[in-house]
């Protein structure tokens, strides 16, 4: 199984709108991201995302680029703050590979405690835009495939 974590675009200054949506820099990042993740053939049905405008945004054109097979679903759990617990109580029963999209420090923690059990130990450094897979092996231990982001593509 595999697991797509994946830190929201760029998003505008609070000042600018309090919502905070993907910048003109935010969404091209996506979506350079996106066509890479095509081509390396990512097969999920599904990307869950906070609710939060950058992170559903991100979803959305990741899933516009993967296919029209693709759901966008907004999933509690997975909030900038949220306990990384529940989130990983879901993924750890999950048969197919999954995608999230997200927020620090969220995503960071959830990394740290599939990998090591404790989320406060750093073990990937999560950029705007990018993605970090980790894979489960048959014994049910995680670790990282890989990490792209934006700015190497």
């Amino acid at each position: 199984m595999r697991l797509y974590l994946m830190r929201h675009g760029k998003p505008v200054a609070e000042e600018v709108d309090p919502a905070r949506p993907l910048s003109d820099q935010g969404r091209s990042d996506v979506r350079k991201m996106a066509e890479f993740l095509k081509r390396v053939g990512i097969n999920v049905s599904v990307i869950f995302h906070s609710g939060k405008t950058r992170a559903k945004e991100t979803a959305e054109i990741v899933a516009a680029t993967l296919g029209p097979h693709m759901q966008v679903e907004e999933r509690s759990g997975v909030s900038p703050l949220d306990n990384v617990r529940r989130i990983a109580d879901e993924i750890h029963t999950s048969r197919g590979d999954l995608f999230i999209a997200g927020h620090l420090p969220h995503l960071a923690k959830l990394t740290a405690f599939l990998v090591t059990a404790d989320e406060t130990i750093p073990v990937a450094r999560f950029q705007e835009g990018g993605v970090v897979c980790l894979e489960r092996d048959d014994a049910g231990k995680w670790m990282i495939a890989w990490i792209f982001v934006p700015d190497v593509l």
